[in-house]
Formats: structure tokens, sequence, C-alpha cells
């Protein structure tokens, strides 16, 4: 079964920055749009950014200006660079195609923890 796969969460204080990277386990027609998605505690999974195979781009208000999602076709690979982290920043963070989620992608997600 094809799933995503993320890294590159971990700590970082407010203000800081972080990479994720997500890549399929596996084929995944690439027509379609991809999108990191963003779980916290108590909290339901939301959508943050959202690339095309085009290149257009999406991103929820709390992250504009801040976030940037960007794709690599060649290395079927999309990256989050998350800059000027904020502590509400705080959630796992998941990768699947967009903007509607498919559970049967769904992988295990990177922690991201914004504290000082």
């Amino acid at each position: 079964q094809v799933q995503f796969v993320e890294s590159g969460g971990g700590l970082v204080q407010p203000g800081g920055s972080l990479r994720l990277s997500c890549a399929p386990s596996g084929r995944i027609v690439s027509m379609f749009a991809r999108g990191w998605y963003r779980q916290a505690p108590g909290k339901q999974r939301e959508l943050v950014a959202q690339i095309s195979p085009g290149g257009e781009t999406f991103y929820v208000d709390s992250v504009k200006g801040r976030f940037t999602i960007s794709r690599d076709v060649a290395k079927n690979t999309t990256y989050l660079q998350m800059n000027s982290l904020k502590p509400e920043d705080t959630a796992v963070y998941y990768c699947n195609v967009a903007p509607v989620w498919v559970v049967a992608y769904g992988g295990q997600g990177t922690q991201v923890t914004v504290s000082s």
C-alpha cells in the first residue's frame, strides 16, 4: 500500500525555522495536488498549504507569509519551509493529496514542537 512518508520535524524555539519533506513510498499519480496538513492535540486536522501540479499554491491565513510549499517533480517530493515559527504551530504535520485527504495515503506524520 502506498503511503506518504514525512520527515524533518523537531523541536525549535519560537522564531525558528524547519523544513519538512514528504515523498510517497510508491507510485502516486502526479496529477493530484499535494498538501501539507497538521493536527494539534485536541483539534481537527487542517490543510495548511497546497500546491497544484502546475505550481499554484494555497495557504491558510495563519501561515501566509511564513510557510512556503514547494515540489520537486523529478524527486516526487514535496517540501514545507516553515519560518518564524510560533507555539501555535505545534502539531503533527502530514502530507497527502489535496484538498481532499485520502485515508489510504496517510502516513505517520512528523512532530513539530515550537517551544522555548
